[in-house]
């Protein structure tokens, strides 16, 4: 009698069976629609972006035919043989070796890319595939700071600016064509025919130093500030690509918001570049500053 009295009914018993099996069916059902409505959200982002890509990106028969341009193999194969180099090989030959004396070579290389830079200025609209070439040649730089054994100034910061031009006016040759960016290109080739103007006429030796008065306003061309300007050719590039990319920051985002016609994409992308690029600067200039201090 006592086990009947504390036993449950064989209804109520069926009764929690029955809720048990409901509730699980319920929950099994709310994970099935959850995974259709992810689903679906996901397909329905990837046709869209897809969508989106069909109409911003451009192709040309053209600019396909055009050396480096039809598929990107070549470009992606020099900049790995450029990252190995500066990062691997560069610094292992000259691991137990002098610094090459190469000061010629260095004028000859600057007086080059001088001209070629006021060659890029003069008709930039139809010379765009001449800046992307011109961004090849700039690998140089670094080059010749490895066979200097000047590691030292083989940043990070260097090295991403370097690629990263490199493989960006590449994709926007080929990709988006768009007269909008010529902006960031011209001030670009402008400060790159003044500062290697400036390299060769200084290496001429100290009798050039009169005539060079206007070095002044060169570095005005850094940011503004007597803690960061610095005589080394790699902290003033990189002080001048810190201007040049806050004028291209607000140049892109005044390209999304006024809806210029500009691929909205490769916009997003410039704006998320250029902040990259500033917080990397950042952090340059605070481990410079640190260390000038220490």
């Amino acid at each position: 009698m006592k086990i009947l009295l504390y036993s449950e009914s064989p209804t109520l018993t069926l009764f929690k069976c029955l809720l048990l099996l409901i509730t699980t069916m319920d929950i099994k059902s709310n994970k099935n629609m959850a995974s259709v409505n992810l689903n679906n959200f996901i397909n329905e982002t990837q046709h869209q972006f897809l969508n989106l890509l069909n109409q911003e990106l451009k192709f040309d028969k053209k600019v396909d035919s055009w050396m480096l341009m039809s598929t990107p193999w070549p470009v992606l194969s020099i900049v790995i043989a450029y990252l190995l180099f500066v990062l691997k090989l560069g610094p292992k030959m000259m691991e137990n070796r002098e610094p090459f004396k190469i000061k010629r070579i260095m004028m000859v290389y600057n007086i080059l890319q001088a001209i070629y830079n006021i060659f890029i200025i003069s008709e930039f609209y139809a010379q765009g595939w001449h800046f992307f070439l011109s961004k090849i040649f700039d690998l140089l730089d670094t080059v010749f700071f490895v066979l200097r054994k000047k590691q030292s100034h083989v940043s990070f910061l260097h090295v991403y600016h370097h690629v990263n031009m490199v493989v960006t006016t590449w994709t926007f040759l080929r990709f988006i064509k768009g007269q909008q960016g010529a902006l960031c290109g011209i001030l670009n080739a402008l400060i790159h025919s003044i500062m290697y103007s400036y390299y060769f006429l200084s290496a001429l030796g100290p009798q050039m130093k009169k005539y060079l008065w206007w070095k002044k306003y060169l570095t005005r061309l850094q940011i503004v500030s007597k803690n960061v300007q610095s005589h080394t050719i790699n902290n003033y590039r990189l002080c001048k690509s810190s201007i040049q990319f806050i004028i291209g920051l607000v140049y892109g985002i005044s390209l999304f918001i006024y809806d210029c016609k500009f691929p909205r994409l490769f916009t997003i992308y410039m704006i998320f570049d250029v902040l990259l690029f500033l917080y990397l600067f950042l952090i340059f200039y605070k481990k410079t500053y640190k260390e000038k201090n220490t």
